[in-house]
């Protein structure tokens, strides 16, 4: 048997990742896709394969040869509908589960955007696309006059929304139904096939672009009205059997920026909607923050029972995330149907199954199936067992401590299995700054633990999954419970002779590269730090972020002309001055959400004052693009991310 070995940069094209999960009307069979970047190309490629719910014999249903994706099924479970690549642009394609020749349904100049889904009868398909078939030229030119013009990912809005359209099955010129400039996604036709719900977002006229309202449309006579307005809306939204009620995950408008989201029922009509999680502590629908380029954490599925008795939902609690069955009449009623020390990503349900991607530490995630009470429970795929197989694995050790004010703080410090305690270790810190880590994969952590490397994850103050006075309490106080928490963290770790202080490193993206900034601007205790598309100046992030004027105020209390102390308080760049740990920024060209000017105002200042810093610039690269972006920015985040750790952590010659 070959010796087992620790995972190590040059691994990162290895792993296939799961991206989707249907299953067939007849609940027998389950559709997903499998995606895996070609290493040498650096080209990502996604597949469609075919699993028995019954047998668990996986089959492949497409090629592989170009990416196909966003698999549905056909009413009557006859054919499949997917989005795929197979010409110069995205198209619609329909095959026969029982084999022939894809054959095409759209060749729109500009191709297909997502949002696929059948109507009821079999005959229509609803899809979303850019309307203009002809592309700006971009040399020439521009004027703007919405409230956000750009937008992470999508650049500018103009040019990139992606509008509602209906398309025979049968073929011919598909039908635009929305014009507003709005972007349409998750489109779902009513049950009796005469009106579609959608997520309308990117309203022109508003800075809170990030969060969809929810309307139906009347499909023949173009009629539009708003289910739910200005509400902090996830998109994800079901139909109830009957048509007259839609189910719908959200927060209202006025909350603190963190609450807790919930499950609400509203009439199709609109109208007042209706709590069905009121005493749900932490709310349903969170995620937590993996390292791999997977769609399936993001599903906005909300499987609806047939008697439309209940809806079955995700919930992150802690650093877990569970599946809940929720009674949407009568007395309000919470269910754990799925649990654990793990993540249970919730894609498909029926009366039978409940199928989820189920993802752990060590487990970079594989297609599941249970009953419909849980039990039961069915591994359906096996996508990276060979690989894990070669490889010696870290061991993860939870933390439960006191923060600065006396509040228990959850973290996990992961292990390498090489090397012996006191390890050197990174404090990898989260995003949002209201998400969380917890039970799933993430390849960073991976790599590092594979280099010897320790890895502390901590859900500090503001995380999500311990309740809303945990996760709004930074609100015009950044830096501070946030910071202490996170620094309890350490001292914890290395209470427990674990990590060594004299050799403590830190890192983090978006929410996660501004508390790097800000740990290198209080103290000297880590030798080296690598912030990724960070927020270091409050003020410029509220003019040039794509949600800057919203998140801004909703973070800090006010603009920055009414409480600029507050601003000035809170950016990590009016203590830049102070910092003498070497440090990497790395950051994407093009990411909207902290734009290379934050990234370039520490640099400058760090320079200025004599600190080692280099800047590693990712042209192209999105808000998160080292995590599902162009996969040689994968790749190369990763190798310097490896190489500056080992060159002022271990101080090791960075050829080595």
């Amino acid at each position: 048997m070959t010796d087992l070995r620790t995972v190590a940069r040059e691994d990162l094209f290895k792993f296939k990742f799961l991206q989707s999960g249907q299953i067939s009307p007849n609940g027998k069979q389950a559709i997903y896709a499998v995606s895996q970047v070609d290493a040498e190309k650096e080209e990502e490629r996604s597949v469609l394969w075919l699993t028995s719910l019954e047998t668990g014999e996986n089959r492949q249903f497409t090629s592989g040869e170009t990416s196909d994706g966003n698999p549905q099924w056909s009413p009557d479970g006859s054919s499949i509908a997917f989005i795929s690549k197979r010409g110069e642009k995205p198209q619609i394609f329909v095959i026969a589960v029982d084999g022939g020749e894809a054959q095409a349904i759209t060749s729109l100049k500009q191709g297909v955007g997502g949002g696929l889904a059948w109507s009821p009868d079999g005959k229509y398909l609803a899809f979303t696309a850019v309307p203009a078939a002809e592309p700006r030229p971009a040399d020439k030119p521009y004027r703007v006059d919405r409230h956000v013009y750009r937008f992470d990912k999508r650049e500018y809005l103009d040019d990139t929304v992606e509008a509602l359209f209906v398309v025979s099955v049968d073929g011919g010129e598909p039908r635009q139904l929305t014009h507003d400039r709005c972007a349409v996604a998750n489109p779902q036709w009513s049950p009796d096939g005469k009106e579609i719900l959608y997520a309308a977002s990117m309203l022109p006229d508003v800075h809170n672009t990030f969060f969809p309202r929810l309307r139906i449309i009347d499909v023949v006579g173009g009629a539009i009205r708003e289910v739910v307005g200005a509400w902090d809306n996830s998109g994800a939204a079901a139909w109830l059997p009957d048509g007259k009620k839609i189910a719908f995950i959200s927060t209202p408008a006025g909350k603190l920026i963190g609450s807790k989201s919930d499950l609400w029922v509203v009439s199709s009509q609109g109208g007042e909607p209706e709590c069905r999680t009121s005493s749900f502590k932490t709310g349903v629908g969170g995620s937590l923050q993996d390292d791999m380029p997977t769609a399936a954490p993001a599903s906005p599925a909300i499987p609806i029972t047939k008697d439309g008795s209940a809806a079955y939902v995700r919930a992150q609690i802690g650093g877990t995330v569970q599946i809940y069955r929720i009674a949407l009449s009568g007395p309000e009623s919470c269910e754990p149907l799925l649990s654990g020390d793990r993540s249970c990503f919730l894609l498909d349900a029926d009366d039978a199954h409940i199928l989820y991607m189920g993802s752990g530490f060590n487990h970079p995630g594989d297609l599941f199936a249970s009953d419909i009470e849980g039990g039961n429970e069915e591994q359906l795929t096996h996508i990276n067992d060979e690989l894990m197989a070669q490889f010696k694995l870290p061991t993860v050790e939870q933390l439960l401590f006191p923060g600065s004010d006396g509040t228990e703080v959850e973290g996990w410090i992961i292990k390498p299995d090489i090397g012996t305690a006191p390890y050197p270790t990174i404090l990898y810190i989260h995003g949002g700054p209201h998400g969380a880590f917890g039970h799933v994969f993430h390849f960073d952590t991976q790599m590092l633990t594979g280099a010897g490397y320790a890895v502390l994850m901590v859900n500090h103050r503001a995380s999500t999954g311990y309740g809303d006075e945990f996760s709004t309490v930074i609100k015009g106080d950044w830096g501070n419970l946030d910071y202490k928490d996170l620094m309890a963290g350490v001292d914890e770790a290395i209470a427990r002779g674990i990590a060594d202080g004299d050799r403590l490193g830190v890192c983090g993206l978006s929410g996660g590269g501004n508390l790097s900034c800000w740990t290198v601007g209080q103290t000297d205790r880590f030798k080296a730090a690598v912030p990724e598309n960070p927020v270091t100046n409050w003020v410029s992030f509220y003019g040039v972020s794509d949600i800057g004027v919203w998140f801004a105020v909703e973070e800090l209390g006010g603009h920055p002309h009414e409480i600029p102390e507050i601003y000035a308080k809170c950016s990590p760049i009016t203590y830049a001055h102070r910092c003498k740990t070497p440090t990497l920024l790395v950051q994407g060209e093009h990411d909207w959400r902290c734009p290379a000017e934050q990234s370039e105002q520490f640099y400058a200042t760090l320079k200025a004052n004599g600190c080692i810093v280099e800047m590693l610039r990712l042209p192209g690269a999105a808000h998160a693009g080292t995590i599902d972006g162009d996969p040689v920015n994968r790749r190369v985040h990763n190798e310097a991310l490896l190489d500056w750790m080992n060159r002022y952590v271990l101080g090791m010659d960075s050829a080595n």
